[in-house]
């Protein structure tokens, strides 16, 4: 299993954006040192929060700053933009990152978004559809692409630079509709999964187990497979020590959170919205978050697992709901304590450990023994040395 995190961002609007921008970067260098896989920024230009208008821009950024871990959009719109014209520049940012990017594409979540622009929001699936199409068919690089719609026109349509990476890595949004991993099957990219974590709740849903279950069979009408490495799954999540410690540090901005997620999103959250307490304990019972202790992230993380029967990537859900030096802890102790459980780090060391737990203290009277005898064969050296003198 690989790790990562995801910036929408959701960023207070009473705060400095620029600090808040600079806050992001520095949080992808920190992630990079401790060894996270993934690092992703969303794309959003409305409502105040979510004030990364490009991704682009900021992996660029971000790739100037770190060295391995892998770079995404998530997500670039694709019904904003031009399809050839998003396409030249994700490959060009692919050259700038080595490799590095992963292309993920969505519809869109903001509707003030869609309408500013002139699109009817209800049309975004329809139209993520063409352009992923378009998209796919310039990749194959098997000659010039025309493809004509109502909202855009490509004529004889080449690509003049592939990308660093090849295959260049694509994956589709998925939430509760069934759109995005029908996408993802049909043309064999990978899945990155909002909301999944609520399958752990109380519900009998299980967004998890549909989503593989669609791309899957998606994949096989067109005789490819839903490759699971390259599907990451998301879930809020902050962790510290204790839970008490974990609770108090996202008294911060827990409420101001979920007061916004509340207008765009279809969730609800029965119960005093001033009370973060209440909230922390809503989240953890419907499955959505883990506010608590590293135990409890592996125990959630393990869940998610089961319900899904296998992912690539587990990505933390970055949301500013704990102040920045609170934050920056969190990622610490979760890449401690909770990665090592799944990457088997550790795994040889607590063996060992147990083995030397199990040996009896075979090792310290080894220890004592070797000691005691190199005493007793000094003082006969120097007895021996005191006679012939």
């Amino acid at each position: 299993m690989r790790f990562g995190a995801l910036v929408f961002p959701f960023h207070n609007p009473m705060e400095d954006p620029t600090l808040q921008l600079e806050g992001d970067l520095a949080l992808a260098e920190l992630c990079d040192r401790l060894g996270y896989d993934e690092f992703w920024f969303g794309e959003h230009h409305s409502g105040g929060w979510q004030i990364i208008a490009s991704p682009e821009l900021m992996i660029a950024a971000a790739a100037q700053r770190t060295r391995r871990i892998r770079l995404g959009t998530g997500v670039a719109t694709l019904s904003y933009h031009h399809p050839f014209l998003l396409l030249d520049r994700i490959i060009q940012l692919d050259h700038l990152t080595r490799g590095r990017l992963i292309f993920g594409v969505g519809s869109g979540a903001l509707p003030l978004d869609a309408s500013t622009i002139g699109h009817d929001p209800m049309q975004a699936r329809r139209m993520m559809a063409e352009s992923l199409e378009a998209i796919t068919a310039m990749l194959r690089y098997d000659g010039p692409v025309t493809r004509t719609t109502d909202w855009f026109r490509l004529e004889k349509a080449t690509l003049h630079l592939r990308p660093y990476q090849w295959p260049l890595d694509i994956r589709v949004a998925a939430f509760k509709s069934p759109a995005g991993p029908r996408l993802a099957g049909r043309f064999g990219a990978g899945i990155i999964s909002f909301g999944a974590s609520a399958a752990i709740g109380t519900g009998s849903e299980n967004p998890l187990r549909t989503t593989a279950e669609i791309a899957d069979a998606e994949a096989h009408q067109v005789g490819l497979q839903f490759d699971r490495s390259r599907w990451s799954v998301m879930s809020l999540m902050h962790v510290a020590p204790t839970e008490a410690q974990a609770r108090a540090e996202v008294r911060w901005g827990i409420t101001s959170y979920i007061k916004f997620v509340r207008q765009i999103l279809p969730i609800n959250v029965p119960v005093d919205l001033d009370d973060p307490d209440a909230v922390v304990d809503v989240l953890t019972t419907t499955g959505n978050a883990v506010i608590g202790t590293p135990e409890q992230a592996i125990r959630h993380i393990e869940r998610m697992w089961e319900l899904s029967g296998g992912f690539g990537t587990f990505l933390i859900e970055q949301s500013d709901i704990a102040d920045p030096d609170a934050t920056r802890r969190s990622y610490d102790l979760f890449a401690r304590r909770v990665m090592p459980y799944f990457t088997a780090s550790t795994w040889p060391r607590i063996r060992a450990y147990e083995a030397e737990l199990q040996s009896g203290g075979m090792t310290r009277r080894t220890m004592a023994a070797a000691q005691a005898k190199a005493g007793v064969e000094y003082h006969h050296e120097v007895a021996e040395r005191r006679r012939a003198t």
